[in-house]
Order: C-alpha cells, then sequence, then structure tokens
C-alpha cells in the first residue's frame, strides 16, 4: 500500500511494465484498502479539509468570481444528498438518473446518488425519446436535472422524458442563479414530485449516511450509457470496486507530484470527465476548474482558456484531439502559462505531426491513453516516454488481449502486429470489467 505522508515520490512509479508487475505481487486489497467511492471522498475531505476541491466559473470570464468547494463541503454535500435520496425512498438497488450540465451539483448528484443507490448520468444534449430510453432502463427512482433556464431546454426534455417512465417517483431541480429561471413551473403529474435540489438537500444530515450502509467492492455503482459501435444507447454496469480502484490507482500514478490545479471541460455524463476528473482528482487531492455549465463548447470559456490557465496556475488538463485543434488557433496573448506542463488526449486518435506542434507552440508534453466506459475509464496509460502511436501500458492487476472474435467468442489471440479486437479483464481483486 502506497503511504500517502510520503507523496511526493522522488520518481515515477510503474513507469515500465517490469515495475506494474513488481506493483501486482502484492494482492490488490492490501494495495487498495478502499471499496467504494464514497469512504474513498470522506477521506479526501478528511485530509485536504478547507482546501479547495472545486472552483466554478459560470461565464468562463478572466476575472469572473469563482465558485469555491472544499474538500470538506464536498464531503458534506455528497452526504447531504445521499441522505435525502434515501428519504425519498432509494436504496442499493435503485437507479437515480442525473441529467446536468457541468457543475459543482453535478458532482453532489453523482457522488450522492452512489452512496445511496446506483447513479445514471445522461447526456443533457440527448433528445427526450432518447432520455426516456436510458431513465426506463435503468428503472430510476429519481431524477435529478437542470430547472427552468432560457439558455436551455434540458428542463422540458426532462419533465417530457419522465412522463414516459412509470419508475421514476420525484423529480430535483439544480437552480444556478444567471442560468436558471427562478422558481419552478407546475408540474402535472402526480406520481412525480418537485423539489429545488439545493433547498431539499440544505437540511439533511452531512457528517454519515442515514442508511447505515455497508459497501461492498461488488455492488453496482453506476450505468453509464454508451452507444459503442452499435449505435443504440446500452447501460455499462460498474461497480463500486472498480470506482475505488481507479481513485486510489491515480494516488499511485501521481505519487512523484506535488498538489496541483486540473482544468474540466469534458462533460460530467462521459467516464473521463466523471472518474479521471472527478473521483480519481478527489482522491488525489486536486483542485478542479470546472470551466462553465457547457465546458469546451463554451465559445466565451475557450475564448479564454489561456487566461484561465494563467489565473488558476493550471498544470494539467485532459481533452479531445478536437478541442486541441481549436485551442491551436487560440493565441495565448500576454497569458502566462507556464504553469501548464501536460495534457492528456483521448477519445480519438491524435495525429502525431500535430502532436509534435502543438507540444512546440505551447511548451507542453501531450500524452495518449486509452479507455472505455465499460473499464470505467482506463485500459492504459501513457507513462513519461511514450513511443509515437502508443496509447501507454496497461493497468495493474489486470490484462490486454488483441483478439479475433466470432459474435462474443475469441477464435484466435492475434501475434505481435496483427489487428484485432481489444479486451481487457481485471484479474484479481475487484471485478466490473
Amino acid at each position: 500500500m502506497i503511504d500517502l505522508s510520503q507523496i511526493p515520490t522522488a520518481e515515477p512509479i510503474m513507469e515500465t511494465i517490469a515495475s506494474v508487475e513488481a506493483f501486482e505481487k502484492t494482492p490488490l486489497a492490501e494495495q487498495f484498502p478502499y471499496t467504494d467511492s464514497y469512504n474513498l471522498i470522506k477521506d479526501s475531505a478528511s485530509r485536504f479539509g478547507d482546501d479547495a476541491a472545486l472552483e466554478f466559473l459560470l461565464q468562463g470570464l478572466p476575472d469572473e468570481p469563482a465558485t469555491t468547494v472544499s474538500f470538506a463541503e464536498l464531503g458534506q454535500q455528497v452526504t447531504r444528498t445521499a441522505n435525502l435520496l434515501h428519504e425519498l425512498g432509494v436504496d442499493e438497488n435503485d437507479a437515480v438518473s442525473i441529467i446536468l450540465p457541468i457543475l459543482p451539483q453535478t458532482h453532489f448528484a453523482i457522488w450522492g446518488a452512489q452512496a445511496a443507490g446506483i447513479s445514471n448520468p445522461i447526456n443533457p444534449m440527448l433528445e427526450a425519446e432518447h432520455i426516456a430510453e436510458i431513465i426506463s432502463a435503468a428503472e430510476a427512482k429519481v431524477v435529478i436535472c437542470l430547472a427552468q433556464s432560457e439558455h436551455s431546454d434540458i428542463n422540458e426534455k426532462v419533465r417530457e422524458a419522465i412522463s414516459q417512465c412509470a419508475s421514476v417517483t420525484a423529480l430535483l431541480e439544480v437552480n444556478i442563479p444567471g442560468l436558471c429561471t427562478a422558481g419552478s413551473q407546475d408540474y402535472d403529474n402526480e406520481q412525480v414530485s418537485v423539489q429545488d435540489f439545493d433547498t431539499a438537500i440544505a437540511p439533511m444530515g452531512a457528517d454519515t449516511l442515514d442508511s447505515g450502509r455497508s459497501f461492498a467492492a461488488s455492488q453496482k455503482a453506476a450505468y453509464f450509457h454508451t452507444g459503442g459501435t452499435t449505435g443504440r444507447p446500452k447501460l455499462a454496469q460498474l461497480t463500486h470496486g472498480n470506482m475505488a480502484f481507479l481513485g486510489q490507482l491515480m494516488q499511485v500514478y501521481t505519487a512523484h507530484m506535488e498538489r496541483h490545479t486540473v482544468l474540466c471541460g469534458l462533460p460530467l455524463f462521459h467516464i473521463y470527465g466523471c472518474i479521471i476528473q472527478g473521483v480519481a482528482a478527489f482522491a488525489v487531492g486536486y483542485r478542479i476548474v470546472l470551466m462553465t455549465p457547457a465546458g469546451f463548447r463554451s465559445p466565451g470559456a475557450m475564448m479564454n482558456f489561456w487566461k484561465h490557465v494563467e489565473r488558476f496556475q493550471v498544470k494539467q488538463f485532459s481533452a479531445v484531439p478536437t478541442v486541441l485543434m481549436a485551442l491551436a488557433d487560440i493565441p495565448v496573448g500576454d497569458a502566462d502559462i507556464s504553469s501548464l506542463t501536460n495534457i492528456n488526449s483521448g477519445a480519438a486518435p491524435l495525429s502525431l505531426p500535430f502532436e509534435h506542434s502543438f507540444e512546440k507552440n505551447f511548451n507542453v508534453a501531450v500524452g495518449n491513453g486509452y479507455g472505455m466506459t465499460e473499464t470505467t475509464a482506463l485500459i492504459s496509460r501513457a507513462p513519461l516516454y511514450q513511443p509515437p502511436g502508443s496509447v501507454g501500458m496497461r493497468v495493474p492487476y489486470s490484462q490486454i488481449r488483441i483478439a479475433h472474435v466470432d459474435g462474443t467468442t475469441v477464435t484466435k489471440d492475434c501475434p505481435l502486429g496483427e489487428s484485432g479486437v481489444i479486451s481487457g479483464e481485471r484479474t484479481s481483486g475487484f471485478r466490473g470489467l
């Protein structure tokens, strides 16, 4: 087990396959004691206290006052959310669908839902019929969404969607001043109660779970919808054990670094934004800058991107190649971006000439990793030295196979240099991949 009191370590850990294999000789349960996201977040709340966990910018202006949430407050708000959901009848087998943009409350909702039952983040850009399809597939008992807003049709779509979902009994609406319309419109659905999210969680207990719940690594923590390559959304069922595994694994991967600030422009319904820039960042003690509800889709925030890097002394951020291409055309101007050292690119291949050009122009290292929703984000990660075209090395306690498949049957393992289908599995400890 990594002794957190010794961070930062002198050198990075697990930079070679040999060091990964040596790390795996210690049983996973001994290496990583936490088996659920809730207690991992509570541990960070205890260790990092009043330090900032989240900084939220509503408009993305360079000098805009930020809304700050400390680690202690994060733990309290997650607990309050879980206790409200418990009061609304959510137990460990019930899902809570969450249709929200990038907000501090989105984190409260996701991790509070996991503490009470099963979180089900949904892409708010989907049409009502597809939102309804996912809510019904998850059999969600409670839905959390953005309140009425002149700037978004989320509320209208969600209300239309849940009118088609027999399982839903409560709707919690998140009202953001400056984004949402004050008050809540009446909802003509006797089956569904409507409450303001922040008002409803405020009187709830903030220290312990009223449910008295104990967690097992094998319990379902989240349903993430994914279309994969086959079109229609499917629900990937992810366990508490794998959530906690990724959080504690990031503590190891970053053990040679000082705590720092990362910028999040990725949507929180997406596995990478939720896990790597969510529970994993909380576990490490990073400060996360939430760059507007729209993230990288906000034109104003993007035009001020380099000013945000300077203001918050951002060291790292993660993005898809199209975002990096957009940033390449935005002048740095007089912004001091010397704090920025690393960018993680994923979701699609990154052109090697473009990568080298970006690194040279902005004096920053760009790494490529690989993962998918079904593996709770990571399959492989980039070491400090990454050969061109590589997506890095496998994570510990797992294996990767490149194979030919017929339906769901592996017919042949591919030799080096032959193309095939990627499959991964956890080899010991927490299950769920």
